[in-house]
């Protein structure tokens, strides 16, 4: 729980920070108990800076897949730091992990690297217009694929011709895509997809295999490439591609997040036919060909090649989701779990405001494990099943303050943005 040492910080930040916080940790989008500052990480767990230590279900947003401070891949990352990290050109670990990358994803016959899951589909969307000549856009209602002008879901800061030549289509319904295909008319680029519908706020939903296999027709139909955006989801869900698990190859994907279980960098990787735009296009950053984050990616790869931990974790989610679902009927709630097991989302019924939400996600916080009241959450390989036991008990008695508080549940008021989803 925020802590002291917390609040001084936040009152610091407001003076020198806008809003005192950006991102998807601004003020007002957690509960106000929930700490803004950490000092740091080991394993499945964090520690907040007033010193208190939590079971972190949000593995800081996607990146840690293998454990905050794994000790295999730090020491990658700081023997090759020791060397040299951003140079005046690469080093020959740019080609070892898209080497590695590229042997590791069915649909990949090159790879590309850059910082962010947003410089990623950035990259994507470039190719494809590159590729195509074109400047049309299908994209799916309320999904995720970055903060840059063309795709950031807030519009403040952003004009109509940023996100111009943009036709959406709800996820998962084949006449909703088809009429947006049809709205880009002779203009379609790329149709961009996630791995699965992953929105905030709403229930998950894995990708329909009708609806997946007719994007890829579509985008064949139109000369476009197919875009699956893996930022988010890219080795939790498969060892290749996420949609590999339903048989349907992109043309383009994106990765970042837990590639190099945490460290920065992401990739877009591309079939062959795409290979000549993705050269044409002129992208970089000034630390993109950093060596110290691709030494930790090779070994975050080489785990995930020569391990376990997929298959470790998606046995420790089905255990949770069932022990949750257990709790919460005993309890007497109606408790939603949406989304793969390694990345579930939880919702309430009858709960349009988080009202009850954000008390059990409190609740849950008070006793050392972090939830978060209307994102996915991911499960990390450092999880074991006694965390998943305390997660667990952690869950029945937040239950039972829900039940003996709900009568005097107050309104979430900085929640305002609900309300324009």
């Amino acid at each position: 729980m925020s802590g002291p040492i917390d609040k001084a910080l936040r009152r610091r930040a407001e003076a020198v920070i806008p809003g005192g916080m950006y991102g998807h940790q601004s003020v007002g989008l957690l509960p106000d108990d929930y700490p803004q500052f950490f000092t740091g990480g080991e394993g499945a767990h964090l520690t907040d800076a007033d010193g208190r230590r939590y079971l972190d279900l949000m593995c800081a947003y996607g990146p840690n897949l293998f454990g905050y401070a794994h000790p295999g891949i730090d020491a990658a990352y700081v023997r090759q730091l020791e060397k040299g990290d951003a140079l005046t050109g690469p080093t020959a670990l740019m080609v070892e992990l898209a080497e590695a990358m590229v042997a590791m994803v069915g649909h990949a016959d090159w790879a590309m690297f850059c910082k962010n899951g947003t410089d990623a589909t950035t990259m994507a969307m470039m190719t494809a217009r590159a590729h195509t000549g074109k400047q049309g856009l299908v994209l799916a209602r309320g999904a995720y694929h970055g903060a840059a002008p063309w795709c950031t879901p807030r519009p403040s800061g952003v004009i109509a011709s940023d996100k111009a030549h943009q036709h959406l289509c709800a996820y998962n319904d084949i006449a909703s895509l088809e009429a947006a295909v049809a709205a880009a008319g002779d203009d379609l680029a790329a149709i961009f997809a996630a791995p699965f519908r992953h929105d905030a706020f709403i229930d998950q939903a894995a990708p329909d295999l009708a609806y997946a296999r007719r994007a890829r027709e579509l985008a064949d139909a139109r000369g476009a490439l197919l875009v699956v955006d893996d930022v988010r989801a890219g080795l939790r869900v498969a060892r290749d591609c996420s949609w590999s698990a339903i048989g349907v190859a992109p043309d383009l994907s994106t990765w970042g997040k837990c590639i190099a279980n945490g460290h920065p960098i992401s990739a877009l990787l591309g079939a062959d036919k795409a290979r000549k735009a993705a050269a044409s296009i002129y992208v970089t950053g000034s630390f993109w060909f950093a060596g110290a984050a691709m030494a930790a990616g090779l070994e975050t790869l080489r785990l995930v090649r020569d391990t376990d931990y997929l298959e470790r974790i998606q046995a420790l989610g089905e255990t949770l989701r069932t022990g949750l679902a257990e709790r919460a009927s005993a309890a007497g709630f109606g408790f939603r779990q949406t989304g793969p097991a390694v990345m579930p989302l939880f919702l309430f019924d009858d709960d349009p405001d988080l009202r009850k939400g954000f008390a059990w996600s409190s609740a849950m916080l008070a006793r050392g494990v972090y939830v978060h009241p209307w994102h996915n959450m991911f499960l990390c390989a450092a999880m074991t099943e006694a965390d998943i036991a305390t997660a667990l008990d952690a869950a029945e008695a937040a239950f039972a303050d829900l039940k003996r508080n709900a009568a005097s549940l107050g309104p979430v008021e900085k929640l305002a943005f609900l309300a324009a989803r």
